[in-house]
């Protein structure tokens, strides 16, 4: 995902990566309240320990944290709420129908801003086996040894 003047990184779950292994990735809006985005505004979000699940037909964001926002006032919100995901119809079905088959799970990977919208990146992961963590890491530990070795001859 390229990022423009026009988008801005807010938050990123880099332990989603390690963990798991990701399938699939859907960009979604996200229904929020007033205070919720002046504090996402200011970066106050953790995606650590969050998932999307699918209710009714809607899929809804849940254990994200989103900070209370200082200046709200008698306005405020619930920081770990359930949050709805715009998603065109479509997608939710398909992602209904693969959650279902393959007994996948929907993880929240990052949040960011595009064209002034507050949008969340889910993938369709797969949990990894602690067994599959060691090989990646003595996967890439290998390709690092090599790109060594080559850079040495060179």
């Amino acid at each position: 995902m390229a990022t423009t003047k026009s988008d801005a990184r807010i938050a990123e779950n880099r332990r989603a990566r390690h963990d798991y292994e990701i399938l699939g990735r859907y960009e979604a809006g996200v229904a929020l309240t007033g205070s919720e985005i002046k504090s996402v505004r200011d970066h106050k979000v953790q995606l650590q320990g969050a998932y999307a699940r699918v209710k009714d037909g809607e899929i809804w964001l849940i254990d994200v944290h989103i900070a209370p926002y200082a200046n709200a006032g008698y306005a405020g919100h619930n920081p770990t709420r359930d949050r709805k995901l715009l998603l065109h119809r479509k997608e939710i079905t398909r992602i209904a129908q693969l959650m279902g088959e393959q007994a996948l799970t929907l993880i929240p990977l990052a949040m960011y801003f595009k064209h002034g919208r507050a949008k969340v990146e889910i993938g369709l992961c797969r949990g990894l086996k602690r067994y599959d963590k060691r090989e990646r890491i003595a996967e890439r530990d290998v390709h690092r040894d090599i790109a060594r070795a080559v850079r040495r001859n060179a």
